[in-house]
């Protein structure tokens, strides 16, 4: 146990957070002490990781997101997510970039909108993957940073995470909605005291095509990538 306070010390330096927060500690299906978490970027999965952690939960970062275009984008969103699990000390695990498939199993949804056929086919994907390194590591249970925005349609995610669980024995999807109980502003107050790097747009080059042409329409400016939004010096 410990262990696990020092991951929450080292956040804010505060074992009274831990400590005496009135919320309950979280249980994880079946009661697993560890547990394999997908990341979709540092934003989404800081609230994620400190509530893991204060349940006395252990827990292993999956980055697998190749739909993140360009891959300088990409590479930002994983070095950010790296840098903070780092800081709490979590395993962290990065597969490979493989967008040549995700283009590959999107093509010819070019144009679905936000929350579409697209993002299923997105989330399905990338759940499969986690699903197999968790069963290849042994992982009982995973869950993922995906429906913390409020951008994401939790059913679809939790049917996708469900799904791809669904293709192992013994290996289950946690529905658990991380925006509720204030997960929500504590993920925006994690982003600003952190000074995480906020991307403006989902990651795919076609979320980024119609954010884009959004802004300009609306007299915007088009997104510069590695801007961070929350640094104190902006």
């Amino acid at each position: 146990m410990p262990e696990r306070l020092d991951r929450r010390q080292s956040v804010d330096g505060k074992t009274e957070d831990v400590q005496k927060t009135d919320r309950p500690a979280l249980n994880a299906p079946g009661k697993e002490a560890e547990i394999l978490l997908h990341s979709c970027c540092a934003p989404c999965a800081g609230d994620v990781m400190n509530e893991i952690s204060r349940s006395g939960i252990d827990y292993t970062i999956l980055f697998y997101n190749p739909n993140i275009h360009p891959r300088k984008e990409y590479e930002l969103r994983k070095e950010e997510n790296k840098r903070y699990a780092d800081k709490l000390n979590a395993p962290f695990v990065d597969l490979d970039y493989d967008r040549e498939n995700w283009f590959k199993r999107t093509n010819g949804y070019e144009m679905e909108p936000e929350r579409g056929y697209r993002c299923t086919l997105c989330f399905d994907m990338r759940f499969e993957r986690t699903a197999l390194y968790a069963k290849e590591n042994g992982f009982k249970v995973f869950t993922s940073t995906l429906g913390t925005s409020r951008w994401k349609n939790m059913e679809q995610i939790n049917g996708c995470g469900a799904r791809a669980a669904a293709q192992y024995k013994n290996l289950t999807y946690w529905t658990h909605n991380w925006r509720k109980g204030g997960g929500a502003n504590r993920m925006i107050d994690i982003s600003k005291n952190e000074e995480f790097y906020q991307q403006e747009y989902c990651g795919c080059a076609f979320s980024l095509r119609d954010t884009n042409k959004h802004r300009v329409a609306n007299g915007r400016n088009p997104i510069r990538l590695g801007v961070k939004y929350y640094s104190r010096d902006t």
